[in-house]
């Protein structure tokens, strides 16, 4: 179970209130204005369906709340914990309405995120036992990358740079356009703040061995090199540059790759390739009348007599 600082729900309301415009469109959710009377109350459960680590309830929560801040929620798993089949990871009370217009974007959201978590968590199992880390890249949904690499962190991964501004990143393609190895860390070091962070990827061992000799980086990226050159990277900086495993990091390889003893091993499979985690809202119905008005049958309604829960599509 992993804890964490929530991001300010100021960051994420933007993100949250466009995936509802985009839901509502102009008219607003006009099926449940339709056939859902303005007066039912539901208690609906979200429930997990599969297994896996937790993620977006943050973003599940301010959804439900963007709709109606009346909405009563109690969240019970928290973004890191895990969970199983039939857990119930948060209960939402109030409007029939507001529950049913805001789910589909409450379940996009933590579906996707609980997704990314939990494969991130078992690149980190892959780990067990040595002191390397488990770093994403920006290789992330637009718009979705800060989300992303939040839910990268509730399955106990790290964060590589968000952006080409925090950080400096030289790749093959700068050290080719600078002449090489020697000029492109030359130029990075008499431009760069004494406050950022310089690493450079290198293919080769004898490009290594170049960087260890003009200096000038603090992390040293280790791109598709084979485990004896990883064993002979590590051994080489002997601690005086961060080492950082990448290309092709599969789920596989992990556990080998940190046996060599790098510091880091960044994969971009944990966004794009991770799986949608099974969730699903469940309602019941509590209150559902006005003064005079009798309470609708909704299993009758819904074709689902067999009991009071309903799954929403």
């Amino acid at each position: 179970m992993i804890r964490h600082t929530p991001l300010p729900d100021l960051l994420l309301e933007p993100l949250v209130r466009a995936a509802l415009h985009e839901d509502l469109g102009q008219n607003g959710d006009i099926t449940t204005r339709a056939v859902i009377p303005a007066s039912a109350r539901y208690k609906a459960r979200l429930n997990a369906r599969d297994s896996g680590i937790v993620s977006g309830m943050q973003i599940a929560r301010i959804a439900f709340h963007l709709v109606d801040p009346g909405l009563a929620l109690t969240i019970t798993r928290q973004d890191g914990d895990t969970c199983a089949p039939g857990d119930t990871l948060m209960t939402i009370e109030g409007s029939a309405a507001a529950i049913l217009s805001a789910e589909r974007v409450a379940l996009n959201f933590a579906g996707r995120l609980s997704g990314i978590a939990s494969l991130t968590a078992g690149f980190v199992a892959q780990t067990k036992g040595t002191q390397t880390r488990i770093t994403c890249t920006r290789k992330t949904t637009p718009g979705l990358r800060m989300v992303e690499k939040q839910a990268v962190i509730h399955g106990g991964g790290f964060n590589h740079r968000f952006g080409l501004s925090d950080a400096i990143l030289i790749k093959d393609n700068h050290i080719a356009a600078a002449g090489g190895i020697i000029p492109v860390l030359t130029a990075a070091k008499a431009s760069v703040s004494h406050m950022m962070k310089v690493e450079i990827e290198v293919d080769t061992l004898a490009q290594l061995e170049e960087v260890l000799q003009v200096g000038g980086a603090d992390v040293v990226l280790l791109d598709n090199m084979s485990t004896p050159d990883l064993i002979r990277a590590v051994e080489m900086t002997r601690g005086r540059l961060v080492t950082e495993a990448s290309g092709n990091m599969k789920l596989d390889r992990i556990a080998e790759v940190a046996a060599t003893g790098v510091n880091y091993i960044s994969s971009g499979a944990l966004t794009p390739s991770a799986q949608t985690l099974d969730l699903g809202l469940d309602l019941k119905t509590q209150v559902a009348k006005r003064s005079g008005a009798a309470t609708p049958d909704l299993k009758a309604f819904r074709g689902n007599p067999a009991g009071w829960f309903l799954a929403i599509p």
